[in-house]
């Protein structure tokens, strides 16, 4: 079965306040057992507009993916994120 992935593009507009993002959205990632393969770091922006954060998470399956962005857990911590931080997050089925 193909992998799951998220992969996300932040800014964060209060690091302070994405701390507690962090904490929030780590119950849910303990939950499914996510693999980050990003997670900030250096980065160079090739094309298009860019974010100063990306992160590239992996999953057992597309439908896990799914069902942590869903979940209670981490619906929590997007309520957090989304006053601290501007981004998007896409969902993507590995080959």
């Amino acid at each position: 079965m193909p992998k799951g992935y998220w992969i996300a593009r932040v800014d964060v507009r209060d690091p302070e306040g994405y701390k507690d993002y962090v904490a929030a959205a780590k119950l849910a990632f303990d939950r499914f057992g996510v693999k980050f393969l990003a997670r900030g770091g250096e980065h160079e922006k090739a094309e298009g507009t860019g974010r100063a954060r990306n992160v590239i998470i992996e999953f057992e399956s597309l439908a896990a993916a799914h069902e942590c962005y869903h979940s209670p857990e981490y619906q929590r911590a997007v309520a957090i994120r989304q006053k601290v931080a501007d981004g998007e997050i896409v969902l993507v089925e590995g080959v």
